[in-house]
């Protein structure tokens, strides 16, 4: 009777195991790779891109001043007053104090900006991806370079369809 059991549960796990199996779809999206690669993406690293070169102009015209305000006062240190020459350097300090400031805060201003952007996009593919799973009967879609993925056949790949369809979305919402 015990041996009866044990073919009939073997047997069961046989039968249920390939329809299982069968009724499981699994596919993987590089979020990296799509982020970089889509319009969306493409636009952000554009703006992010214009967006340092203008810190980057701002901070070198600031630190020019500075430099200037040095040799200025190497130059004339010794035919200034002593009282002069305690505000000149007081006013040196104070700019490069500011100068400083202004770096460390553009920094991280661009810092949280490339955050934003960059979360606006991930959100949106979000969307994408579970529209795209739940259409295509899709069990599980993960995440390449977030997970444990270890190993993963490139024909569950959706990251192209993903950056596709993600464009449409884009495009369609006036690239926004």
């Amino acid at each position: 009777m015990k041996r009866l059991w044990i073919v009939l549960a073997v047997a069961l796990m046989l039968v249920a195991t390939p329809v299982l199996a069968a009724a499981t779809k699994i596919g993987y999206v590089d979020l990296q790779r799509a982020l970089v690669e889509s319009d969306a993406g493409k636009a952000a690293q554009t703006r992010m891109g214009q967006r340092v070169a203008e810190v980057q102009t701002t901070a070198q015209d600031r630190q020019q001043r500075l430099r200037v305000m040095q040799e200025e006062l190497e130059q004339k240190t010794l035919m200034l007053s002593a009282e002069a020459k305690t505000k000149k350097e007081q006013d040196f300090e104070q700019q490069r104090r500011e100068f400083q400031r202004f770096v460390q805060d553009a920094q991280e201003q661009l810092q949280r900006e490339e955050a934003r952007l960059g979360q606006g996009i991930i959100e949106g593919m979000g969307e994408v991806i579970r529209t795209l799973g739940a259409r295509e009967g899709y069990t599980v879609i993960l995440e390449l370079s977030g997970s444990a993925l270890l190993y993963a056949n490139e024909a569950i790949d959706l990251t192209d369809k993903v950056i596709a369809e993600y464009n449409k979305v884009y495009k369609a919402g006036g690239g926004k």
